[in-house]
């Protein structure tokens, strides 16, 4: 699954929150990869619908700045 929008996760932020923005639009602030997969999934494309979290860790089709998938700083 490669959706045709561009999924970014922004830099860890002081309280450990990532911005997460999908297209143009930013969708909330994400604290784990799993506020990711909602996000995405609320997000309405169809092709993310059923995303999960190894898609999310795994996808190339995910731009993650200033940080990695694993890296959630509280």
């Amino acid at each position: 699954m490669a959706p045709d929008i561009p999924v970014v996760i922004y830099p860890p932020a002081p309280d450990g929150g990532r911005r997460v923005r999908v297209g143009d639009r930013f969708v909330g602030l994400a604290y784990t990869v799993l506020d990711v997969v909602e996000f995405l999934r609320r997000a309405g494309p169809e092709d993310l619908a059923s995303v999960e979290e190894p898609d999310v860790v795994a996808a190339r089709w995910v731009e993650w700045r200033g940080a990695g998938p694993r890296e959630w700083p509280r």
